[in-house]
């Protein structure tokens, strides 16, 4: 499984921004999410999508606020992300692991990542 993640950039508080996480291979029980990194510090969970149930996962901390819809015919899943806040800064991958994990939120579990995208929001 190969990701490619885009779609990072600068946007002031308030404001809305739409990462793109496209996934090339195939697998009928998989699990793709979306983590944040700020410098120096671990990688955080920000919300999963599973299939085949499209069953969906947020972090506390972005509920409400961020969705992450997908495009099935072009294998990509999106992080949309709405009233964003100062505190929402940082670099966001995208990641992916087959077969389900009670543990979906621990960045451990996960053997592919995509690249990072800078994600600033200014206050």
């Amino acid at each position: 499984v190969q990701l490619q993640a885009s779609g990072g950039g600068l946007v002031q508080a308030g404001g809305s921004l739409r990462l793109s996480c496209g996934a090339s291979g195939s697998s009928s029980d998989y699990i793709l999410s979306w983590f944040r990194q700020d410098p120096g510090k671990e990688r955080k969970f920000v919300a999963s999508v599973r299939w085949p149930t499209s069953r969906t996962y947020y972090a506390d901390s972005v509920k409400g606020r961020f969705t992450v819809p997908r495009d099935n015919s072009k294998n990509t899943l999106y992080l949309q992300m709405n009233s964003l806040k100062p505190e929402d800064t940082a670099v966001y991958y995208c990641a992916a692991r087959m077969h389900w994990s009670t543990d979906y939120y621990n960045p451990g579990q996960y053997y592919y990542w995509g690249q990072g995208t800078q994600v600033t929001v200014s206050s």
